[in-house]
């Protein structure tokens, strides 16, 4: 009987911002930095088709403890190009032409198009497309669509947050340059499929860059073949701060508290001040990140514990 590979492990615990670039497949990302520092546990935060590029937030070792709290209620933001004129099987410009129609000219004022946008903005429902990640009885819904089945994904909840122009195409050429702050969970590529018959038209998503996730932007991010070439000694200075990218308020961890939080034993940090139960904090010491408690009751309590610390903390 063969026996199975052991899981490599680094011995590495932060996190990564990755400019994805296009065509590849976020799994493949992971492989690649996993491949490059020898860790087989590489997990990312939030994942995006192959033909979309931006950022993307990828957890080693014990990091990964905190992909949910960073992933969690946080908004993205997108710059996307939408294309008037095609509809498409999966809404975007991967795949196939299924219906065509004309351009009114008003798609290419200015004015008109912020208005249209402008109706998105607020909480709504939106229907996901059929090829897309969701499950259906258990079988992913683009496998589903792709064996030619015939079905209908239910409305979720979402909001747009802000929906602005930034540039309009020719007549020739009829698409709009949109920016887009939404919830986790909103398709960009159903807010482009929507806008056709809103402007008496058909459309699909052409292009599409994800300029934010959470606090994480563009600006954070570094190519991916730099985390390669740095490989495992290097790519501590590539690291995020996990502070910043969660968000919480910070307890400073003296020695008795950073052995409680080791053992994940409930405390009462001397340094606290006012606090209402269940606010979240993040807890710090020496440059690296311990953990996420919850406070109730006058202590704090394990909510995401990582006794080895993450590192990248900044002073």
């Amino acid at each position: 009987m063969a026996r199975r590979r052991r899981r490599r492990a680094c011995g590495r615990n932060l996190l990564l911002a990755v400019n994805k670039p296009y065509g590849e497949v976020t799994r493949a990302v992971d492989n690649q930095v996993g491949k490059a520092l020898a860790d087989d546990g590489v997990g990312h935060i939030g994942t995006l088709d192959p033909a979309v590029t931006g950022v993307l937030v990828l957890a080693v070792g014990q990091a990964r403890k905190l992909i949910p709290c960073v992933e969690e209620g946080r908004r993205k933001a997108y710059s996307a190009r939408i294309v008037f004129g095609t509809q498409t099987d999966t809404d975007d410009a991967q795949g196939t032409s299924i219906k065509t129609a004309p351009v009114p000219e008003r798609v290419l004022d200015e004015s008109y198009a912020r208005d249209v946008l402008s109706c998105f903005v607020g909480s709504g429902k939106q229907r996901p497309p059929r090829f897309s990640a969701i499950k259906v009885d258990g079988v992913r819904a683009y496998d589903r669509a792709r064996a030619g089945e015939d079905f209908e994904l239910p409305e979720r909840d979402i909001v747009v947050y802000e929906a602005s122009l930034a540039k309009v195409g020719t007549l020739e050429d009829p698409y709009w340059d949109c920016d887009f702050v939404v919830s986790p969970g909103t398709y960009i590529r159903a807010l482009a499929r929507d806008l056709g018959p809103m402007v008496g038209s058909v459309a699909h998503l052409g292009q599409l860059c994800r300029t934010a996730s959470g606090l994480v932007t563009l600006d954070d991010c570094v190519d991916l073949q730099q985390i390669v070439d740095c490989g495992l000694d290097g790519v501590g200075a590539l690291a995020l701060d996990p502070v910043k990218v969660l968000g919480f308020p910070v307890v400073e961890l003296g020695p008795k508290d950073l052995e409680c939080v080791r053992n994940g034993r409930q405390f009462a940090p001397a340094n606290l001040g006012p606090a209402t139960d269940g606010a979240l904090f993040s807890l710090i010491n020496d440059g690296r990140l311990y953990g996420v408690w919850r406070y109730a009751d006058g202590v704090l309590r394990p909510h995401v514990n990582c006794p080895l610390g993450v590192e990248g903390v900044s002073a």
